[in-house]
């Protein structure tokens, strides 16, 4: 067909269509090439952090948490690096095969694994804390998109249970808990540092750029305890609560003239590497944090309190005949009747009625200034968390028959650490130390409660208390002078006092020329044929003692004879 005979290709478009058509695709790309020029040449750096804001990422490093060591450098609580696993569900992508072989790796339920890579609405979901790195490294190798890993750090204790309750346990964010690990936050825990990385659009690190900030690891920590005699006193109070088929027991020694915690044991205990061992009974510091009534380990006190007031001397004798005192409806007796006692032998046989007799002759406040000055009703401040102060009620509210029993430690209570600091002043001729859990360069200046007379002459008491005819003659150690009190208290309970449940008790010293370490053992609700201080505290008191004057070099202070067995008389119960 011919041009003239096409009706259409004879129309004849107008020009000026054409050329704005060309000029507005021209200046398009003019404007796109301008736009290009300006950003490549002018806004350079705006395209740089654009460009590494979808690629850097600034990533927390951990920093090192402080190691706790015993006095002589000894490994207690180490920090060891692990992996944690976590997953981005909105990223992840994996096989039914996959799936499983990961939740037996991590311990998980296939069903709900396979739940959480379903639910796109998350970005984060840790899978699994604190893994080995050999664990860490097996998941990684299975190449399953959307699990990641992050270096962090594990606390380990290479003492385990026996010093559990003592140390705590930190979390999942290595931040102290329980125990010296909480109390002590601040020094051990570290400040994380940071740095910038490139990451892929899988979140995998691709290059290390820059240190942003170094991580500031935490300082160490040394305790005042000796692992060694850690060991024993766990090994020696076990046994004795398994023997004796307790419901617990707890253990304190003491440097007498430092005031350093040598030694803390409670049982039962937990494993701080395994947390399935925690349970509200096995974590408590019983030493620490229980209190109960001290019965008649108390009873030094209120003869010092006589002393220092004149009201007797060791010599004053005290008629304990019949055997019972009667105060108003209520009777204070003695196992049986012991005639006419020294105040020296009413510590010696454990008397009631003679420790009643001494308190209704004296001042109330006498007694309880004693008692408030010996750190009694107060905190000991030793550096636990959770410190019990005790009871120990103002002496205006005392009824004679309340000042009576309190001559034998009921209607007041104490913790065995209380208890144990109280007599370092009749060792240290009358002056009470500043205790601590943590190792001292020096001996701290501490303040004087009783008169070094006072002190010397309560010292020649408790010897006596470990004589054949004292109440805990098993107390006594080969090549050394020891003394201490007996106490076998009935427990406290809704209503009043349990008939058969018992805390038996002993706090003694050594050796008692020159005293340097106390050791107070505590047997709570003894089920077996023993219930008395002098029978089951007392033996786990000179097993210890003995090792402890060993560890330290201490020389023995009396002839190396053999000590006998002997079962010597039983304290009064109170």
């Amino acid at each position: 067909m011919s041009r003239a005979r096409n009706p259409i290709l004879q129309l004849d478009l107008q020009c000026w269509r054409k050329r704005l058509l060309m000029a507005l695709v021209f200046g398009g790309f003019t404007v796109l090439t301008a736009r290009a020029a300006y950003l490549q040449g002018w806004r350079n750096d705006f395209l740089n952090q654009q460009g590494d804001m979808r690629v850097q990422r600034v990533v927390e490093m951990p920093a090192h948490r402080g190691m706790i060591t015993d006095r002589r450098g000894e490994p207690l609580a180490i920090s060891t690096p692990v992996e944690s696993i976590w997953l981005n569900p909105r990223e992840a992508d994996a096989t039914p095969s996959q799936i499983q072989a990961l939740a037996s790796k991590l311990d998980w339920d296939p069903d709900s694994l396979a739940r959480l890579f379903a639910n796109k609405g998350k970005a984060f979901v840790y899978l699994k804390r604190q893994l080995p790195p050999e664990v860490a490294d097996a998941v990684q190798a299975m190449a399953i998109k959307g699990i990641h890993t992050t270096p962090e750090y594990r606390r380990y204790y290479p003492a385990g249970e026996v010093i559990g309750q003592v140390l705590g346990v930190t979390g999942a964010d290595d931040n102290g808990l329980e125990g010296i690990e909480y109390a002590y936050q601040s020094w051990l825990g570290g400040e994380p540092g940071a740095k910038r990385v490139v990451k892929d659009r899988l979140g995998n690190t691709i290059e290390d750029l820059e240190l942003v900030r170094s991580p500031k690891p935490g300082r160490d920590l040394t305790l005042s305890l000796n692992l060694q005699l850690q060991y024993l006193a766990y090994r020696e109070l076990s046994a004795a609560v398994a023997a004796n088929k307790a419901r617990a027991g707890a253990l304190v020694a003491l440097d007498t003239r430092t005031g350093e915690i040598l030694a803390l044991a409670n049982v039962p205990t937990f494993n701080p590497n395994n947390r399935a061992t925690m349970t509200p009974e096995r974590d408590r510091n019983r030493a620490v944090a229980d209190t109960y009534e001290p019965g008649s380990t108390i009873k030094p006190f209120l003869v010092s309190a006589a002393l220092e007031a004149g009201a007797v001397t060791p010599e004053t004798r005290i008629d304990t005949d019949p055997g019972w005192l009667q105060i108003g409806e209520k009777r204070i007796h003695d196992v049986h009747s012991k005639g006419l006692l020294s105040v020296a032998e009413v510590i010696q046989v454990s008397s009631n009625v003679g420790a009643a007799k001494i308190a209704l002759a004296m001042k109330s406040e006498d007694y309880w200034k004693v008692l408030s000055h010996a750190g009694f009703g107060a905190a000991p401040g030793s550096g636990f968390p959770g410190e019990a102060g005790g009871k120990l009620r103002p002496h205006e509210t005392w009824r004679p028959i309340e000042k009576a029993t309190m001559a034998f430690g009921m209607g007041m209570s104490v913790s065995l650490l209380q208890l144990a600091r109280g007599y370092c002043a009749f060792a240290d001729d009358g002056v009470l130390p500043r205790i601590t859990i943590l190792k001292r360069d020096a001996p701290p200046v501490g303040v004087r409660v009783l008169s070094a007379k006072t002190a010397r002459a309560m010292r020649d008491m408790l010897e006596s208390v470990t004589q054949p005819n004292g109440t805990a003659p098993q107390a006594r150690i080969t090549g050394y002078r020891v003394g201490g009190k007996t106490g076998t208290a009935h427990k406290a309970v809704a209503g009043g006092y349990s008939a058969n449940k018992y805390i038996a008790s002993f706090v003694g010293m050594a050796p008692m020329s020159d005293p340097r370490v106390v050791v107070a053992v505590m047997i709570d609700e003894p089920t077996g044929k023993e219930y008395y201080g002098g029978q089951i505290a007392a033996p786990v008191f000179a097993k210890v003692m003995a090792d402890s004057l060993r560890f330290m070099a201490i020389p023995p202070d009396r002839p190396l004879e053999i000590v006998p067995t002997a079962s010597g008389s039983a304290e009064e119960p109170t």
